[in-house]
């Protein structure tokens, strides 16, 4: 099993920027699609963002597309999401997700089978 650890949370306002970062630990990890989901208090997991792993597409929800990207360091190996004109609604627990395959799996939280503990971001004037 593949274990990720997230950084880069934080607290800041509206029209600001943040990077969050993804890096693997545990079992001899190489190079996975990787996506990212997020958490708001009272709501269910939903799909951010992701990318493949064999032709780097990206993928991205309609509430974040034009104002987050996904991007992957191979030689690092970590996965990052530079968000920009962030917005109150952007609030969440961040996580990283892998199911240790090279394809995009899709936008489904069961697609994934390795999870981050997930990292705050709090946008707030």
């Amino acid at each position: 099993q593949v274990h990720l650890a997230e950084s880069g949370g934080g607290l800041v306002q509206p029209g600001d920027s943040l990077s969050l970062s993804c890096v693997p630990s545990g079992r001899t990890f190489t190079n996975f699609a990787m996506a990212w989901f997020r958490q708001a208090p009272g709501k269910e997991r939903e799909f951010v963002a992701a990318i493949s792993a064999t032709s780097g597409r990206t993928y991205y929800s309609d509430s974040v597309k034009g104002r987050f990207t996904i991007s992957k360091d191979n030689a690092q190996k970590t996965t990052y999401l530079q968000m920009n004109n962030l917005k109150p609604e952007d609030t969440a627990v961040y996580y990283c997700a892998t199911d240790g395959q090279l394809h995009y799996p899709g936008d489904s939280v069961g697609a994934y089978g390795s999870w981050g503990q997930g990292t705050q971001v709090t946008v707030s004037s």
